[in-house]
């Protein structure tokens, strides 16, 4: 089963992607803030993260920026999850390595196409890879 990192500090926010998520069947694991999600990253191997951005201790850039740097973790597609939703955040997000970008509130619909999208060009390059 798909496995997705839910990397958010917001426990009510994390139950309802989870419950999106494993309705939509996904499985999914959680990180509540920066460290955790660095060690999930490489002890969990999600297939996909999604990683708010504004989490307490190193935030979802900073983490974001030393996932993409590891080569055992630099290939799990990541969608930044933020209220910042300007267009200077997007072009950041993209910049540090975030393969997407959702602003909050979540539009449900479009996040699992865009995972959907992510998970299915992963696939093709590792096929490729091979």
């Amino acid at each position: 089963m798909t496995r997705i990192l839910i990397v958010e500090d917001d426990a009510a926010i994390r139950e309802l992607l989870a419950r999106r998520l494993n309705m939509a069947g996904y499985d999914t694991i959680f990180a509540e803030d920066g460290v955790r999600a660095l060690l999930a990253s490489v002890n969990e191997a999600p297939d996909l993260i999604l990683m708010d951005m504004g989490l307490p201790i190193l935030n979802g850039w900073q983490v974001t920026e030393r996932i993409k740097k590891r080569p055992e973790t630099r290939n799990i597609p990541i969608i930044a999850l933020t209220a910042y939703a300007l267009s200077d955040d997007r072009y950041r997000a993209l910049n540090i390595g975030c393969d997407d970008f959702e602003a909050k509130p979540i539009d449900f619909d479009r996040l699992i196409r865009k995972i959907e999208k992510l998970l299915s060009t992963d696939a093709r390059q590792r096929e490729t890879a091979a």
